[in-house]
């Protein structure tokens, strides 16, 4: 039922918080089904689905050109990939025609196995000795062999690892005999997966070694293939010292000409690399046409087969674009205003689209001819994969979420979404302001998206306010803001939110004396030192595997990827000791006064339970908190139950402490 059915007199006055809604947690849980790896397989479009109703298993869906939507592999089967802990492109299709079959990366052993329809999946990859010890991502075929990306852990825990371009044969002969595994390409720490051009005569890669990470400095490379399948001598083609390539991609009518993701003016545009390795910027904007590359093989940008590039692009947001060959970008009409996961077949365009009112979906796009699309004036587009029934009944309870751009201490922009509470049938007691939650996002060197969110939907549908922080450090607002972050975690993230909080204060907008933080992993640091920081301010927080130890975590205490990442947040070991020290989480817990819930998976590497461990440890005095633990979960929750569980822990906290019983919320017992 939409707003406009709810009649004028069932409209109750309730205090904020204790509002009912049809958004509950297992809605929000469900909700949390993401598509993503979006690609053609000739006329058929295949994505990968993570379900949390399945105990996070990761499924590969196709469409047929008729409608028909199945999944392609048995339950038994997930296509995820672990590479660099945070995943890269898990699958490829072994020709435009489906029954050429497909490769993938299953998520329990992260082995790579070939399906061809109708049999049962076949290993191509050597059994590790460390369990799921070989990782393989950013696949390409090459003849009878399969190119990518192998990660090799050196030890169980992943904290040492190698990395290199490997060549698999589709026979199957590596997966009995380690040996029948080539190795292409190596030199650097990290890599990306390889890029082989149309005419198979080259290959390029982004490489870049610690303690760097892919937004600060990394390398475009490129190698000549000999006759034998060998590569020749790489060569860079652009990037270096604090120059960020993030993406690469063939023209595929243009032989030698790369394009290329990069950001020597300060912002993530465009760039054409000619084969004498010369670069020209195609349309310079201070805008972002991508994002940081926290997940190898992703895609911001492909070329059509009739020299157009098709982009997403923006600011806070990422809007779908048709980039033409004199440098003129036009907008493709859409609803949405994030999209990722791109992928072309030449002629159309596909990927994964969201809005402020629309959820995830898999979207197709006609890009009509290149005279159309200069003048575009209505969307074609077609939902290959929506939200589902029950998230579209609900739509009238979810917020109205804005951008805003509050000023911080030093009087510079920090860019935040704000969602007052709604519901279409409560209203609150007049005069009173509603309480707020601040939100910091994970990273911290990514950003929030003002697109559907159920989880802030079960907050706001209950008169719980939530604004979500773009602080200093984030991206999308060019390499300067982003670089704020640099030397001053804990500081400025810190500073941000709290100027943001106070500014809502200001405007009438939030009650002074209810205001809350909540955030995961790099968002959770920020929620934690925030309370030790901020006393006055923050009442409660919700905080999900939290980074809280930095001297611990630099020290082998996470997995290789992010092991040197402290450098740039923090400073170089040991010349920031002392920064460290006082930045850190773990050390200012004595400080925290305000109830909190941690919730921590303990299978996570990248900020293992033992940091929650010795936080809490280290409390003074009697503060009420609670500690909630998961079996078998790792950095971000993938199972349902386990969501569902710590939203509902979530909201008993904040009405114990700011004081309304939400209706139907088992209560939180907190301990000191």
């Amino acid at each position: 039922m939409g707003t406009a059915g709810v009649a004028e007199a069932t409209v109750r006055t309730a205090p904020y918080g204790t509002w009912t809604s049809p958004i509950t947690a297992a809605e929000a849980a469900a909700a949390g089904t993401r598509v993503e790896w979006v690609g053609f397989v000739g006329e058929h479009v295949w994505w990968t689905e993570l379900r949390p109703q399945e105990g996070g298993r990761s499924a590969l869906v196709g469409r047929s050109p008729d409608g028909t939507v199945a999944e392609l592999l048995g339950a038994g089967w997930s296509v995820r990939s672990r590479v660099i802990e945070y995943g890269g492109r898990p699958w490829l299709a072994l020709g435009r025609d489906v029954r050429a079959g497909f490769v993938f990366t299953h998520g329990d052993d992260q082995r790579v196995y070939r399906c061809v329809r109708g049999t049962d999946p076949v290993p191509l990859s050597p059994e590790p000795e460390i369990p799921a010890g070989l990782r393989y991502a950013d696949f390409a075929r090459v003849g009878d062999e399969v190119w990518c990306l192998r990660e090799t852990l050196l030890d169980p825990a992943g904290t040492r690892v190698s990395r290199a371009l490997v060549a698999l044969p589709l026979d199957g002969r590596a997966a009995a005999d380690p040996g029948a595994v080539r190795v292409l390409a190596t030199g650097h720490h990290l890599m990306t997966g390889p890029k082989v051009s149309p005419d198979g005569g080259q290959v390029a890669w982004i490489g870049w070694d610690h303690p760097d990470m892919p937004w600060e400095t990394t390398e475009l490379m490129c190698a000549p293939v000999r006759p034998d399948g060998t590569l020749g001598p790489a060569r860079r083609l652009a990037g270096g010292p604090g120059v960020s390539v993030g993406q690469v991609e063939w023209a595929p009518d243009r032989p030698g000409v790369l394009y290329a993701l990069s950001d020597p003016d300060g912002w993530w545009n465009l760039h054409e690399i000619d084969p004498e390795g010369d670069s020209r910027c195609l349309c310079p904007r201070a805008e972002e046409f991508g994002e940081p590359l926290w997940r190898i093989g992703a895609r911001w940008f492909l070329p059509t087969d009739d020299g157009r590039l098709v982009v997403a692009h923006g600011t806070s947001e990422r809007r779908l674009a048709v980039l033409h060959p004199d440098g003129s970008l036009v907008d493709v009409p859409s609803p949405y205003t994030e999209w990722a996961h791109l992928a072309t077949d030449g002629r159309r365009v596909v990927g994964t689209a969201a809005g402020p009112r629309l959820q995830s979906s898999v979207v197709l796009v006609d890009l009509g001819s290149p005279e159309d699309s200069h003048a575009l004036d209505a969307p074609r587009l077609e939902v290959l994969r929506g939200p589902g029934q029950e998230a579209a009944r609900h739509v009238d309870w979810l917020p109205h979420g804005r951008h805003e751009v509050f000023r911080n201490a030093d009087g510079e922009d920090v860019h935040a979404f704000v969602h007052l509470p709604h519901n279409p049938r409560f209203a609150a007691p007049e005069g009173e302001l509603p309480p707020l939650l601040v939100q910091a996002h994970g990273g911290p060197t990514t950003r929030g998206q003002l697109v559907v969110n159920r989880e802030i939907a079960y907050f706001t549908s209950r008169g719980v306010g939530v604004v979500e922080v773009q602080y200093g450090g984030s991206t999308g607002f060019g390499r300067p803001y982003r670089e704020r972050l640099r030397g001053n975690w804990g500081v400025v993230d810190v500073e941000d939110c709290a100027a943001v909080a106070r500014g809502l204060v200001a405007w009438g907008l939030a009650d002074r004396d209810r205001i809350g933080i909540r955030g995961g992993s790099a968002g959770g640091w920020t929620a934690a030192a925030s309370l030790a920081a901020e006393p006055s301010l923050y009442r409660a927080a919700g905080i999900y595997y939290p980074l809280l130890d930095p001297e611990e975590w630099r020290d082998r205490g996470t997995h290789d990827f992010e092991s040197r990442y402290l450098e740039s947040l923090l400073g170089p070991w040991p010349q920031a000791a002392e920064r460290y020290a006082r930045a850190s989480p773990l050390r200012q817990a004595g400080r925290v006064r305000a109830p909190f819930v941690i919730m921590q998976g303990l299978d996570d590497t990248i900020t293992p339970p033992v940091q929650a461990e010795r936080f809490l440890e280290r409390l003074s005095g009697a503060v009420p908190h609670a500690y909630l633990t998961f079996e078998g979960e790792q950095h971000g929750f993938r199972r349902a139950e386990t969501v569902v569980t710590c939203l509902h822990a979530e909201l008993s906290l904040y009405g114990q402490v700011f004081g309304f019983e939400p209706p139907g919320v088992p209560r939180l017992a907190l301990s000191a």
